[in-house]
Order: C-alpha cells, then structure tokens, then sequence
C-alpha cells in the first residue's frame, strides 16, 4: 500500500486496519475545526469531545496518511535534543516542563488505549542511551545530572543496554517509556470520536480560511467549515506564510525493518548520542501464514530535506549498523522514509498563531518526538480552546522568542536562502528529458525558468514549475519516495506535482504543452 505522503511502505501501512472515510459532502458548522487526522489532529479531536464540544476534522489523504503512518512510534520522555540543551536554552523550569509533558503524554496515550479497549500493541519498556564506540561516557554523565534536575529522578546507570552480544558499555536506563501501533491507535480514536458526535472527512483539501471572530475553512469538494475555532494539525502549518518557518527546518529521516526470531532481540528502546542519531525498537508481527516473528525497525541517517538523494545507501548503512549489534536480524522486509520538523530551540511549537486572531492553534516542530510532541499538542490545545489555564503553555508559546539558540536560526535561515539565491541561478539537474529514465524525475533549465519534470514507466514526461507554492524556492526529487521535495521549508509534492506536505498548500504549476522525451532543450 503506498500513500500520498510517499512512495515506500512503512511497517504501520503494511499492517494496519484503517477505517474507510469520506470526502466532505455538505456545508458544516462546528465549535472547532481541526485540519489534519494524525496523531495531534486527532488526538485534540478526541479530548475537546470528551468535553462536550462539537468538532469537524478535514483530511487531505486518508487517516494518519501524513507522517504519522512514517514514524517509527517511540513514547519517549527522553527528549531527542537531550535535557542538557533544553536546560540551556529554556532553563531549569523549562526542562522540567518538558520531562513533565512528555511523561504525560505517555500516561494519556496508556489511559486512553485502557479507556477506550484499542488493540494497538500498547507497551511499557525500558529505553536506553548509550554512546558509539570509543567515545567517551561524560556526555552520558552530564545528562544523568540533567535528567535528574529535570525531574526524572528514576533515570539511572546500567553497566550495558540489552543489545548481547554487543557491549554498549555503561549506559543511561529511561524506565517506563512506551510504543504502539500509531495507525491501530488512531483508528481506535477515530471510533471513539465519531462515537462522541465528531466527524471526520478525508480526501478533503482546505483550500483557504477566512479568520475573523468565527473561521470559515473551505475546501477542494466545494463545501466549506464555519467553526468558532481551528486547529492547524498538518506537520508544517499552511495558513503561516514566514512566522513560523523561520523558526524550524525540516530534516528527513530513513528506517529499515528486519524480521528477527521472536524473542531474540530485547524488547526496549534503544538510542545512540550520534549526530545525526540511531532509534531502534521492535514491532510483534504475525504473517498471513501465521507466523510470529518480531521487525527491528532501526533509524537515524537524517539529512536536510532535499539536499541528498542517495536512500539506498542510507538505508544500507543502517542496514550494516544493525548487523554489527543484532546477529539475528533477518531479511530486511522495510524500506522507508520520513519528514521532521526540527526547532531551532529543541521544543515544538504549539498554541495559538502568532499573527492573527485568537482562534487560530497550530500544532509543529515535533523535532524527531511527534508520538509525544502530537499528544502534547492535544492535551494544551483543548485546555487553551477550553479557556483553562496550563503550565505547559509558555514552553510551547509558537511567538516565543528563541534567544538562546540564535546560531541555530542564523545557520538554517542562511541555508534557505542560499538554497534559494543557489538554485535559481543553478543549471539544473538534467539538459534534456531523453535523459530522465522512466519512473524517475529531474529538473531542467529552459532559458530562465526552470522545470519539475517527471518520465512515467511509459516515459511520458509531465512537466511542472519547479517553483515551489511557498515561497519560491526549487523544489527537488526524491528518488526513493517520489516525490518534489522544497530543501527550504520542507513542502512535498507527488510526482504530478500535487501537494502532500505544507507549508504550501496548492499544487504546482502544470506547464502548458511539454515537449515530447527525446527533443533537445
């Protein structure tokens, strides 16, 4: 099965039961909108029904088809920028907000799997943070002493993570982390919504809002939504043009499952303190032949979106990494590919838009933590919709000013425009069709515009503006998921040039009469 969001097949997608939803058929009127049914879109839906309020969740694809269905589903409170950055740029206080948060959101997912009966492989486990080999363990020491100021007072030393026969050395153990099936726990919250009154639409665009006092959202079937508020749940938010995308940059992210024995490998999460770091943990799978066997779903190999295109030896190397710790991994069976947002600051930004009027939320920056990240964002949202007060709302504010990670903005804004001022003047990837081959894409230059273009397996070119809708910048192809990928702020486009991945949020630009493959450019 494969999805708007990519061409690959993750584990989640190859396995999950996903119920059928339609497209928007009528006009609606709702207390609060919600664009977007991953996890945050859907888990915020969840809550505000349990309170009574009436909710209308618009999805573009289908649920969870955004990079919820590409993660690899870690419950972690051990936070990927590490609590010794967090303390630096947010302070004391605010590391433990987010030790807290993310603990929270582990107890809500738990509650919610128990309260409502999901069959979604819900676990407890051990997770574990150790560094590669031959380097030294102070890294470890000095996040011990931050963990612990930040509250998490049970984080302690093992003398290795349970990776036999390979010696990690001493390690840090995070107890009581989590994971799951995201699109079996999705499913079952879509039940639970449409139980409460809530209704879901998919194959559903929002085209535009009009903001005012009430929000009207309308979208690609015709029909549109008048709420009193709307929540942005789309990864990258598509209603803020510069604001927030200033302020975060999008990296990809690969993964491989390898069947292994069951049981051979113990079940934990699993951590290294490499930049850009590996993430691994285990999924129970039964065939259709019935066999049980586990999936090391094994991660890392991040690089800035659009600035490589080499998955196969991404997913190679993870491949040989995993070989080297876990002698009885099998065949690889998943290849795939993800998007994440990273903030400047190590935090998500979630709350109300920083421009505009009041009713407007946003949920991004899920910086490698979207399973938590997203359940924060629910839980902080309804309580802002509802007018309750929250501690977590100041760490989370989108309009905070990220003081203390100024070289962080300065360096990714520079790439941007870089990218930018680069590309446009740039030759191009290709000089003629005839050299596309089928099934993949390029970009070509014709005199001063440059071209998006796509060979199909019959070696029909479709040629599109490599301008992306955002901002302008040149989007580029990703080989391994088929799609344009924009290095600037991470929008996605299908290989015929529809969008799958804000900030943009309209197609791009088909152009007229492309030449026949084989013709000279």
């Amino acid at each position: 099965m494969n999805s708007s969001s990519g061409q690959t097949t993750s584990l989640w997608m190859a396995t999950a039961q996903r119920p059928a939803l339609s497209p928007l058929a009528e006009d609606r009127q709702a207390d609060v909108c919600v664009i977007g049914a991953g996890i945050a879109g859907l888990t915020t839906v969840y809550l505000l029904g349990r309170e009574g309020r009436s909710v209308v969740v618009l999805e573009d694809g289908a649920l969870g088809s955004g990079m919820t269905e590409r993660t690899t589903a870690h419950l972690s409170n051990a936070v990927d920028d590490r609590y010794v950055e967090i303390e630096r740029m947010h302070g004391a206080q605010g590391a433990r907000i987010a030790a807290q948060s993310h603990t929270e959101a582990i107890q809500r997912i738990e509650a919610i799997v128990a309260e409502e009966g999901i069959d979604c492989d819900f676990e407890r486990l051990d997770g574990y943070l150790f560094v590669p080999p031959g380097q030294p363990s102070a890294v470890l020491e000095r996040e011990l002493e931050a963990a612990h100021r930040a509250g998490l007072a049970e984080v302690d030393w093992a003398q290795r993570a349970p990776m036999e026969p390979f010696n990690t050395g001493p390690c840090l153990r995070f107890p009581r982390q989590g994971q799951f099936h995201p699109l079996q726990y999705l499913a079952g919250l879509a039940r639970a919504i449409e139980r409460d009154g809530g209704r879901l639409f998919a194959g559903t665009h929002a085209d535009k809002m009009e903001v005012g006092t009430q929000v009207r959202v309308e979208t690609g079937t015709g029909y549109a939504v008048t709420a009193d508020a709307v929540v942005i749940a789309t990864n990258s938010p598509i209603n803020d043009i510069v604001t927030m995308h200033t302020k975060q940059a999008p990296y990809a992210t690969y993964v491989i499952g390898a069947g292994a024995p069951r049981g051979s490998i113990t079940r934990a999460l699993f951590w290294d303190t490499l930049d850009p770091y590996h993430y691994l943990r285990l999924q129970r799978v039964t065939s259709p032949a019935g066999e049980d066997y586990d999936v090391l779903l094994v991660g890392g190999e991040d690089h800035k979106t659009g600035e490589a295109d080499d998955a196969d030896e991404r997913h190679a190397r993870l491949e040989a990494w995993a070989r080297e710790r876990f002698p009885t991994m099998r065949e690889v069976l998943y290849r795939w590919s993800g998007q994440v947002m990273e903030p400047a600051d190590g935090v998500a930004f979630i709350g109300r838009n920083p421009t505009g009027p009041q009713n407007v939320h946003i949920v991004t920056g899920d910086s490698g933590m979207g399973m938590t990240h997203g359940t924060i964002g629910g839980i902080l949202i309804t309580d802002l919709i509802l007018g309750h007060e929250s501690p977590w709302a100041s760490l989370y504010d989108p309009s905070r000013k990220s003081h203390r990670a100024p070289l962080e903005f300065v360096k990714e804004n520079r790439n941007v425009a870089a990218h930018f001022l680069g590309d446009h003047l740039g030759r191009g990837d290709v000089r003629s069709v005839e050299t596309i081959a089928p099934g993949e894409g390029a970009v070509l230059r014709r005199g001063l515009k440059k071209v998006a273009v796509y060979r199909d397996e019959e070696g029909t070119p479709h040629e599109l503006s490599a301008v992306c809708r955002h901002l302008g910048c040149l989007v580029r192809w990703n080989s391994l998921e088929k799609t344009w990928d924009c290095p600037c702020h991470g929008s996605r486009y299908d290989r015929y040039g529809h969008v799958v991945n804000g900030p943009a949020n309209s197609d791009l630009a088909v152009v007229e009469e492309p030449q026949e493959a084989g013709h000279r450019r």
